[in-house]
């Protein structure tokens, strides 16, 4: 038997989100879902979901240079450093989006996945299925631990 993992998933639960920007909102979201680790400087990945949020509202796909021209906008508008930037760490962080499966990829361009609600792809992907299924292999190993010793 491995004891590497087979699937794993870091959940946060933060304040409500109330009167904030949408920046911080972004932010927030990608720290409970653990694509962010808390006092983690290099957030580019907020930078990136939040221009895929927004072109959703226009159910537009967006090439990687397209994305990288965004980010950096919205990094300017915070008043933030221009790193992270570099095609290959905008391909990282899309993946692990991806790995989440709020992103996918059609031909050259990314998108929220089928430009569907937010809030419904964590419900149907990472709720129903990808924590129901971690949770399942749990039980199985704490019905096994009961019976230690019988």
């Amino acid at each position: 038997m491995k004891e590497e993992a087979i699937d794993e998933i870091t959940l946060r639960k933060y304040e409500k989100p109330y009167d904030t920007s949408e920046r911080e909102i972004a932010k927030k979201v990608c720290l409970s879902l653990g694509l962010l680790q808390p006092g983690d400087s290099r957030d580019v990945i907020v930078d990136i979901l939040l221009v895929l949020v927004k072109a959703k509202k226009e159910r537009k796909k967006l090439s990687l240079k397209e994305i990288k021209e965004a980010v950096i906008e919205e990094r300017k508008k915070a008043n933030l450093e221009i790193r992270g930037i570099a095609d290959s760490n905008i391909r990282r962080q899309l993946k692990k989006l991806k790995d989440l499966f709020f992103v996918e990829k059609t031909g050259n361009a990314y998108r929220i996945s089928e430009f569907a609600s937010l809030k419904h792809i964590f419900e149907e992907k990472i709720e129903n299925f990808y924590v129901s299924s971690i949770i399942k292999r749990i039980k199985e190993y704490l019905e096994k631990l009961e019976k230690v010793g019988s």
